[in-house]
């Protein structure tokens, strides 16, 4: 019982540790968006936003699956040690994921702000692009932990911010195209897109699934970095 205790306030810690994180990658997404909006208003080339915001959806949602998939197996790996259980959960932990955090919750998001939202799951349409940023996401996780300090740490703060532009993304090419005008339900529908699924794929999900003699409550006596 000490140990799930352990365990479980192991994770409280690490959800409240990225809760700024979380928060200070939205705003940086919502600010890229924000300059982007505005050079494509000004440049008027024939295109509209919600055009060239398809467009970067198709680069930003398979390197949000890279990052998580990624961070998943890095901590699984560092945490239990078991490489299948590691790899199984970066790859199919980062599909799941990734798919609620870019296209069910915005999605949703967007149709509660009002805009008619057209819906599209990568995973489906377009597997021949998704796979392998999965595939190869899992593999760098592996080494990951033994690459450099602080892996783990980095790459959530970088999935993040891919997350939240991912997610804005989703919003403005699938429906919300004037979403600067509903800006503050934009931001809310992100950080909820973002945080729900990012903190279970980063922790929650890896370290449920570590194994019983993880060490946590040692780790925790450490400096805090993961």
């Amino acid at each position: 019982m000490s140990k799930n205790m352990s365990k479980g306030k192991y994770i409280l810690t690490e959800l409240i540790h990225h809760i700024p994180f979380s928060i200070f990658g939205v705003m940086m997404a919502l600010l890229m968006m924000g300059v982007l909006s505005f050079i494509v208003e000004i440049a008027d080339a024939g295109h509209s936003m919600s055009f060239a915001s398809e467009d970067l959806y198709h680069v930003f949602h398979p390197a949000h699956i890279l990052l998580s998939a990624v961070t998943i197996a890095a901590m699984v790996s560092k945490h239990d040690g078991n490489m299948v259980k590691a790899v199984g959960l970066g790859f199919l932990g980062s599909l799941t994921l990734c798919s609620l955090s870019d296209v069910f919750f915005p999605f949703v998001g967007g149709m509660a702000l009002g805009a008619e939202m057209e819906f599209h799951l990568d995973i489906l349409d377009e597997p021949g692009i998704i796979l392998p940023f999965a595939i190869v996401g899992t593999i760098a996780g592996l080494a990951a932990p033994r690459s450099f300090e602080k892996a783990t740490e980095y790459s959530h703060s970088m999935h993040v911010f891919v997350s939240s532009v991912a997610s804005i993304l989703y919003l403005i090419a699938f429906g919300l195209e004037h979403w600067i005008h509903a800006l503050g339900g934009v931001f809310l529908v992100t950080i909820f897109a973002v945080m729900l699924p990012c903190c279970l794929s980063d922790i929650v999900l890896p370290l449920t699934c570590s194994h019983a003699h993880c060490r946590h409550g040692n780790i925790m006596d450490e400096e805090h970095h993961h």
